[in-house]
């Protein structure tokens, strides 16, 4: 059952434990103007800051549906049990030196299994937690400063550090803060089951999500399925992507996919807008809020400025922006509002012959709007009212908030540099339904992260395939075991032999036709040891290639060499620490680190999700058939990626890593030439 959170984000009576940090969430209630129910327990103080308090947790006059504990992670274990008895709403739990400790103290982990026990069905959040702030209902159960005000609607915040929470209150770009709220540990509660409660707010607009770690896959799919539902569209931060976590594993595929890559890849699949900063982040979300996901990628650029145009297009080139063609219609209607000297381009320079003039620019900035750019963008620094004058610039202010109003379109202002529009000026756009961005850069992301956001399907992803964690010891299939057991869920290999000395393997290559392929047996990168020969013609330069390969091994597999092959394709299946498997499709064979050409996806993927991403790739050029050269077999080597896929999916709880490198597509077919996999040791 999940947990009910109604009463502890949206409380109308507050308990707090502890000295000073409650002395402080009492200072920001007040502050604040909660008009609830305040009850500080202390029976060292008669009041705090006005307020009088508790002698005890006994003298409390109900259940308080929200309670702040700042007492030591010993005490609060002891007021976390008492709260729960009474069935209190919920808490956050300030204390350090739980889970999160471990590795310095020890009995963390004692500790936080303990505090869960003592919460029982009640709601806590963290511990090692500042709490939550609701901006919506004057709701500042927080210890610290903030810089939010209240707000009627606005973006929900969920954060797994407190002091980066801290600092996207601190935020001066007008984007309205519905709720912050840190989740801490994550002892009971995690981040996804959080989020998933704040949907319930009708006032909420979007959700940003900033996460240290995933946690509950299955958590973070059932709130992704309600967002969608909600139609609340969702951003997020994931640290972590410099993590050599993988450092240690075998295969390339682990090496160039690294977490980053299975981290964006679920944030993906479930419809989430992944943004690298939190300049970004915030923009995006007050985009999204104040316009919601862009329905195209149509885009107008406005300015007064031949250089700020020129910027923009440049640093839109490598975005989902596209900076359409006016209308015939509105070429001639800006031909004859803007003169002869004006070129009417997209992104538009409209120079400042009509400046000062606001009927003329509202009639010019609403035929820009007219037609069916899917945002128009105004690119407008004001200048700073603490040393000049900004009065001159009402003119285009007053514009384009009149034009937005004439036509009903989807309109952003742009700062080049993010001071250059004051909090005074964006309210007036904001109030007028003009979206403010600061900062050209970060403007771009958010818009492109709002045309993503238009793309994202309705329909439900399927379940990710999940396992539990690695085991401590596992163990590498040969090569020819490795195709063996994929070429029975219908990978096609080539025939092949073993054999365990020269004198065999002439013997047995008689069964085979020439040219063929020697490998040595026994280490994973065979090609760096010398352990490869290539186009061996007959049996004589076989025995000459093994006697070569002996030094080294003295096991070899020889196998018909796969001729008229169009491109070489890497397909990896690797284990993420979250319990996903991520799929890694790139350029194989030598050019598999050089190119560093790949496409990830998780499992459970359909064939159309693999064409697409093959597709992608640099070398799908080369699939398709480049200057003239025939093209690939894509139904073969679709059909290939979904037979290893259907092998680690029925392998999931013992696959750690596979594999196969290079996959060579050819005119009719598909055929795997080399293959490697992982699994754990059965106990």
């Amino acid at each position: 059952m999940k947990p009910d959170l109604s009463r502890l984000l949206r409380p109308r009576s507050i308990a707090l434990f502890g000295g000073g940090w409650a002395v402080n969430v009492v200072a920001q209630l007040k502050k604040s103007g909660f008009d609830g129910d305040i009850w500080p327990v202390n029976p060292k103080r008669a009041d705090i800051l006005g307020v009088p308090c508790l002698a005890s947790i006994d003298d409390l006059p109900g259940a308080p549906d929200a309670s702040f504990i700042g007492v030591n992670r010993d005490a609060t274990i002891e007021v976390v049990e008492r709260l729960s008895a009474m069935r209190a709403g919920g808490a956050t739990c300030f204390a350090s030196g739980f889970l999160e400790s471990e590795s310095e103290t020890a009995g963390g982990a004692d500790l936080q299994a303990r505090l869960i026990k003592a919460a029982g069905d009640m709601p806590i959040l963290g511990p090692n937690c500042y709490g939550l702030l609701n901006y919506l209902d004057n709701v500042t159960l927080w210890p610290d400063q903030h810089g939010g005000p209240a707000v009627e609607s606005g973006v929900a915040i969920v954060a797994q550090s407190s002091n980066i929470a801290i600092n996207m209150t601190m935020q001066a770009r007008g984007l309205p803060i519905a709720y912050v709220v840190a989740a801490g540990n994550q002892a009971q509660i995690g981040a996804s089951a959080i989020a998933e409660a704040l949907l319930d707010d009708e006032r909420v607009t979007a959700i940003g999500l900033y996460l240290e770690g995933f946690g509950d896959i299955r958590a973070l799919e059932a709130f992704a399925a309600k967002a969608r539902a909600r139609g609340k569209p969702v951003v997020a931060i994931k640290i972590g992507r410099s993590d050599k976590a993988r450092a240690a594993t075998m295969t390339h595929t682990a090496s160039l996919a690294g977490s980053a890559a299975a981290g964006s890849a679920l944030l993906k699949r479930l419809g989430i807008i992944e943004v690298e900063t939190i300049a970004v982040f915030l923009e995006t979300l007050k985009l999204l809020h104040m316009i919601g996901p862009l329905p195209g990628a149509s885009v107008c650029s406005v300015s007064c400025s031949g250089g700020e145009a020129s910027l923009m297009a440049d640093l839109s080139s490598a975005t989902d922006l596209e900076f359409a063609d006016f209308a015939a219609t509105q070429r001639a209607a800006l031909k004859a509002e803007l003169g002869p000297i004006v070129t009417i381009a997209n992104p538009l320079d409209y120079h400042t012959f009509i400046w000062g003039d606001t009927p003329r620019m509202t009639r010019v900035f609403s035929t820009v709007m007219a037609e069916t750019f899917d945002l128009t963008v105004f690119i407008l620094d004001l200048p700073r009212a603490d040393r000049c004058d900004p009065s001159g610039y009402q003119c285009a202010v007053d514009a384009i908030i009149a034009a937005k109003a004439l036509t009903g379109s989807r309109v952003a202002v742009l700062a080049s540099l993010p001071e250059n529009m004051s909090d005074h000026f964006t309210r007036e756009f904001m109030r007028g339904g003009v979206a403010v961005l600061h900062g050209m850069s970060e403007g771009i992301a958010a818009i492109s992260a709002a045309i993503a956001a238009g793309r994202l399907g309705k329909a439900e992803p399927e379940p990710l395939v999940l396992t539990a964690a690695t085991a401590n010891q596992s163990s590498i299939l040969s090569e020819a075991a490795s195709k063996d057991a994929l070429s029975g869920f219908g990978l096609k290999i080539p025939k092949s032999i073993q054999a365990r000395s020269i004198d065999e393997l002439t013997r047995e290559a008689a069964a085979l036709s020439f040219p063929v392929v020697l490998k040595g047996v026994g280490l994973a990168h065979k090609s760096e040891a010398g352990l490869v020969a290539l186009d061996i013609r007959d049996e004589a330069s076989l025995g000459v290639a093994a006697r070569q390969m002996q030094t080294v091994t003295s096991e070899f597999l020889v196998e018909e060499m796969a001729v008229g092959g169009i491109a070489e394709v890497l397909v990896g299946i690797t284990r993420d620490p979250t319990g996903t498997f991520l799929l890694t499709l790139g350029a194989g064979g030598v050019l598999t680190e050089i190119l560093g050409d790949t496409e990830s996806l998780l499992l459970p993927v359909s064939r159309n999700e693999i064409m697409l991403a093959l597709k992608r790739l640099r070398i799908g050029r080369l699939l398709e058939g480049y200057r003239g050269k025939p093209a690939a077999d894509m139904e073969a080597l679709g059909g290939a990626v979904m037979a290893i896929c259907h092998y680690a999916a029925a392998h999931c709880d013992r696959l750690v890593e596979l594999e196969v490198n290079p996959l060579i597509a050819r005119a009719g077919d598909a055929i795997a030439v080399d293959a490697l996999i992982r699994l754990n040791d059965v106990e």
